[in-house]
């Protein structure tokens, strides 16, 4: 019989790599870093929760992924070049075909955005994924969200939506086609992080964060950092024709809900001058992402929605909360 692998036996095997961009990773006390000369150190830090952010049965290799990718997003949010990443994970039990899966998936992610991990934690309890991101950015130079300023158009990077109408098919509240559900369960737990977008609007961009909990609820820490206002066109909102269809079909408060306030998007919003349309334009021709103007920013507070006949759309909820 196979004795059971250690914590470090299983750390050796499937989180331990080289890190030729650290002093010192993984195998000491702590992971020693250097960073680059007139570079600030950009870090974040986000908890997956099992059967709080993802399903107990999830595939281990997209689990993988998305534990990185979520935390990638903040990184763009900010404009910030990704190096390095801790990982501590709380495991019910030390399944090695599981963790084989999990960790490819991370590292198949980590290889595209040039990211090395460099320390973490391993223990025994129900499943919980925790990653610790750092990125480094010009001083400066990074994106922040009390930049915004009244004038500016507000932009968002790709399809709004499909995640949350993935799970709200998942939870029996709609029923989607084989195709637009295939699409949507891929945006879910596949999320693309938008770095190369966030290294893009340096210099550009007034302000900037990730759609993570919702584009109300998020484009809503823009406008209270910046003490501004904004006006929206929820016609003018990248989603899918599926989330269309439902408003047409009479299901016009799920679409809202999906589009506005559904989360786990991972896209960029961003204000910018009008100034600069053309270059956001060319961002979008240069990365082949579509980049979508929405609405703008005002001077006041909170946020306006507009429908295509010209009234305000009221949601009961802007968002994804933990605690609501």
């Amino acid at each position: 019989m196979k004795p059971s692998s250690s914590e470090f036996d299983l750390i050796k095997r499937y989180f331990t790599r080289p890190a030729p961009g650290a002093v010192l990773g993984v195998g000491d006390d702590a992971a020693l870093l250097r960073v680059g000369n007139g570079m600030e150190l950009a870090v974040s830090t986000d908890m997956l929760v099992s059967g709080t952010h993802f399903f107990p049965d999830a595939d281990p290799f997209l689990l993988g992924h998305k534990t990185l990718a979520v935390n990638l997003s903040d990184l763009a949010a900010m404009g910030a070049l990704p190096r390095w990443a801790l990982l501590s994970l709380a495991l019910p039990a030390a399944d090695e075909s599981w963790l084989e899966r999990f960790s490819a998936g991370f590292f198949a992610l980590a290889d595209q955005h040039g990211v090395e991990l460099v320390g973490g934690d391993t223990t025994r309890g129900p499943l919980n994924l925790c990653v610790t991101i750092m990125g480094e950015v010009p001083q400066g130079g990074a994106l922040r969200r009390d930049g915004a300023r009244a004038g500016d158009d507000i932009w968002v990077s790709g399809m709004l939506g499909r995640a949350a109408l993935a799970l709200a098919h998942h939870q029996g509240a709609v029923r989607l086609p084989t195709a637009e559900l295939v699409d949507c369960t891929a945006a879910l737990h596949q999320p693309a992080p938008r770095v190369a977008l966030g290294l893009a609007l340096r210099g550009m961009a007034h302000s900037a964060i990730d759609i993570s909990d919702g584009l109300l609820a998020d484009l809503g820490h823009i406008l209270e950092s910046s003490a501004a206002g904004a006006e929206i066109a929820f016609d003018a909102l990248p989603v899918p024709e599926i989330l269309r269809t439902l408003s047409s079909q009479g299901r016009g408060e799920v679409a809202q809900r999906c589009a506005l306030a559904g989360g786990d998007d991972y896209e960029l919003c961003f204000t910018v001058p009008v100034s600069r349309r053309s270059g956001v334009e060319s961002i979008s021709g240069r990365l082949n992402l579509p980049l979508t103007r929405i609405g703008s920013i005002v001077a006041g507070c909170g946020c306006i929605v507009r429908a295509p006949d010209g009234s305000a759309i009221h949601l009961e909820k802007s968002g994804y909360d933990h605690f609501r």
